[in-house]
């Protein structure tokens, strides 16, 4: 039993000696560390805004804060959001959970072109299985959505119901998709492959090119849920 006692105690010892995973929309020593800033913090909308810029005040109807996540039910009528902030070159990183058929997603380096209107890269968010928006390659969750497809076998999605992580990394031209710590895009901004990626798609006609701008805000999109985010994230690199 002394012995049993012991290794456990040696357990708890060597957990708290190489760290644990922060609790949820809190920073751990190392990300603070490594000056990452947390864009929610469980229980409020602060830092957050409206399309027109007004404050997001997560009331019942609209964008929610349900159980330190987040939350956009199903036809609720939330709007989009966005951070406060622009940010050029960052390393973000959330957490989601969808339901059967959600498709959403998260977009970056939102901006107002001069033609377009405001529009921003987005990271696709969708059941791949039952989403209705899952016939095209370039629409399914990783995708630069309707520009770049995800590579399918590096996928690794746990199914609607059940937490997943996304990272976005954006360095110069250079920007990656990740899920749940695999990487399942990179592209270059301005490449062969973008230029034609965007040529055939739904943003063709925008001007300056599309998703060529320096910087701009993370948006989370309304696109009718129900999706939840929590451990928001982000550093400038």
């Amino acid at each position: 039993m002394k012995k049993l006692l012991l290794i456990l105690l040696m357990g708890v010892a060597l957990t708290t000696a190489f760290g644990q995973k922060a609790k949820d929309n809190t920073l751990s020593k190392k990300e603070k560390a490594g000056n990452w800033k947390l864009l929610f913090d469980g229980t409020t909308a602060n830092g957050w805004v409206n399309g027109d810029g007004s404050a997001v005040t997560a009331a019942p109807g609209a964008w929610e804060v349900v159980n330190g996540a987040m939350t956009l039910k199903k036809d609720a009528k939330g709007g989009d959001i966005y951070t406060t902030d622009e940010y050029g070159d960052f390393e973000f990183t959330a957490d989601f959970n969808i339901e059967t058929g959600t498709n959403t997603g998260i977009k970056y380096l939102c901006h107002k072109y001069d033609k377009g209107g405001n529009l921003g890269c987005e990271f696709q968010i969708i059941d791949d299985v039952n989403g209705e928006d899952n016939k095209l390659a370039n629409h399914l969750l990783g995708s630069f959505y309707d520009v770049l497809p995800p590579v399918e076998a590096n996928k690794k999605v746990n199914p609607p119901g059940q937490w997943n992580t996304i990272r976005i990394v954006v360095k110069g031209k250079n920007v990656q998709h990740w899920v749940n710590g695999v990487k399942v895009l990179e592209y270059t901004r301005g490449s062969d492959e973008f230029m034609a990626g965007i040529a055939k798609s739904k943003f063709s006609k925008v001007e300056p090119v599309f998703g060529t701008v320096e910087k701009g805000r993370i948006q989370l999109q309304d696109h009718h849920g129900p999706v939840a985010f929590k451990n928001i994230k982000i550093r400038t690199i």
